[in-house]
């Protein structure tokens, strides 16, 4: 679940720490993946091709691949342990090798396609602001008409910039509820703090209008949320069909 690759997963240590990460850190983590794939079964035939956009680690791999036996999978990210990690877990978890193909690399580095839906979990709030959409286009690219994108990212309301909403400051107390559930969740207090400052000063966390405005602009159509978790959310969306 990583693009662009970022140092912390490529170091050893965080990378054999990774599957405890996403349940520390994403209120309701597991109702997440299975709210992904039900959205995804949808549209997604039970003999369909699903492409996962930061597929290291291999969480959504697993939990797809095991729920829908039928599925094969595409998985590109840009970071080869993280792609080793996701292997491992799937071997170990007992899906056959020829339904997963993993890609090194970018989206484009994924086949042409066509696929019959796509996930892109905890990934997007790594891309830089000027390059959301373009990658959003990217995997639109690789899909059917009418196939659907799942996608969930940090993505907080910024009450003193355009397309803000509420009070002033609102942006900070969400990114502070994000280091309060990591706490609860076991994280020690000073860790938390510095993750948080850590997010605020160098990912793109868009407003929940701009992510939504990214996915149309990419060619998205049928954009709803369905899931939100602190200063996490998640939309569905679809290929225009015509």
């Amino acid at each position: 679940m990583t693009e662009p690759t970022t140092p912390h997963f490529t170091d050893p240590a965080a990378i054999a720490r990774y599957a405890d990460g996403p349940r520390r850190n994403v209120p309701g983590y597991d109702g997440l993946l299975r709210m992904s794939r039900i959205l995804l079964a949808e549209r997604v035939p039970a003999q369909g091709r699903v492409l996962v956009v930061g597929a290291g680690g291999g969480l959504e791999l697993e939990d797809m691949a095991l729920a829908h036996p039928g599925w094969r999978f595409d998985g590109v990210d840009p970071s080869q342990p993280m792609l080793d990690l996701a292997a491992q877990r799937l071997q170990s978890a007992g899906v056959p090798g020829d339904r997963v193909a993993l890609h090194h690399g970018y989206v484009h580095t994924a086949p042409a396609g066509l696929f019959d839906g796509a996930t892109c979990l905890l990934t997007l709030h790594f891309v830089p602001r000027e390059d959301r959409a373009p990658m959003l286009a990217e995997i639109r690219r690789r899909l059917k008409p009418g196939a659907p994108l799942v996608v969930a990212h940090l993505s907080v309301a910024d009450g003193d910039g355009p397309g803000g909403e509420g009070a002033a400051g609102e942006r900070d107390l969400w990114l502070s509820r994000y280091a309060a559930f990591q706490v609860a969740s076991g994280v020690a207090p000073e860790h938390a703090a510095r993750g948080r400052d850590k997010v605020a000063a160098e990912l793109a966390v868009l407003t929940p209008q701009e992510d939504e405005a990214a996915l149309r602009k990419a060619g998205f159509s049928d954009v709803r949320l369905f899931y939100m978790g602190f200063a996490f959310r998640g939309w569905v969306a679809c290929v225009f069909s015509g």
